[in-house]
């Protein structure tokens, strides 16, 4: 343990896997976009994933691949990292189920969920979530959004997490127990290893029925949703923590707009 209480490593599992259809112009892994823009700004230094991997604590650390994986192993050469295959593209909780034996033999408790086009979260975020780790097995990532728009919220008892429901339930929620709703979901999370590997079948075991765009057709497809850990946790009796993170920290590169604010806001970091 370290002088804080902190574990001295956490392993990391980084999600680099998908097309991100949204980046409208750019064919490549959007996790391999520039935070530092040279000639356009797709073209430059500094890809979100190596931040994203600097970023992290210390610890054995695995990527979840799949569309242009060569051009992830190539950017991450040199590198001390596992790469995880995730064969069918069905979802986060399908990367985390492809993570399965890259979670096996990783010799820490601790394990950190994070994305590798979310580049701007401080290595102290993350030291946020460990410390979670003290009091619950599980916790999430949570963020104050000046507006919350469409993102899934956490709904609290106490100081733990009771569920994240998405904005197509909690809309027709009262205007005064919407109100209420501080906090939204980051899409990062932290875990105890071996309590995160228990979850993992029945995790297999709650398939979602998703219609997606996939090469210009509607295709409906089978995905898993890391959000229902949390349901899953609380229903064998365990607590879910949150630790909160600032706004800008936590957006995702999805768009060239966000690209172009992350790269803004990287820069004024600097």
């Amino acid at each position: 343990m370290t002088l804080q209480g902190l574990p001295a490593e956490a392993a990391g599992i980084v999600l680099a896997a998908g097309k991100g259809s949204r980046m409208r112009g750019y064919e490549g892994n959007k996790t391999l976009l520039p935070l530092v823009p040279v000639a356009g700004p797709f073209e430059g230094h500094r890809p979100l994933l190596l931040e994203v991997l600097e970023n992290l604590p210390p610890g054995p650390k695995g990527i979840v691949v799949h569309h242009r994986q060569e051009d992830i192993r190539r950017a991450t050469r040199g590198l001390s990292v596992h790469y995880i295959f995730q064969s069918e593209m069905n979802g986060t909780g399908g990367a985390l189920l492809a993570a399965r034996s890259f979670l096996e033999t990783a010799a820490t408790d601790d394990v950190l969920i994070t994305m590798g086009d979310v580049p701007l979260i401080r290595p102290a975020t993350y030291r946020k979530i460990l410390r979670e780790l003290s009091r619950h097995p599980f916790a999430v990532l949570a963020f104050e959004p000046r507006d919350k728009a469409a993102y899934g919220v956490l709904e609290l008892e106490g100081e733990s997490v009771a569920r994240i429901t998405e904005w197509k339930y909690w809309r027709n929620y009262p205007q005064e127990r919407r109100d209420a709703l501080r906090f939204c979901n980051a899409g990062v999370y932290g875990a105890k290893r071996v309590v995160l590997l228990q979850s993992l079948d029945e995790l297999a075991a709650r398939p979602h029925t998703v219609e997606k765009e996939r090469d210009g057709a509607w295709t409906v497809i089978r995905e898993y949703f890391l959000t229902d850990l949390v349901e899953i946790l609380r229903g064998a009796g365990r607590s879910v923590g949150f630790a909160v993170a600032e706004e800008d920290e936590v957006m995702g590169v999805d768009t060239p707009e966000a690209l172009a604010r992350a790269q803004n806001l990287y820069a004024r970091r600097r």
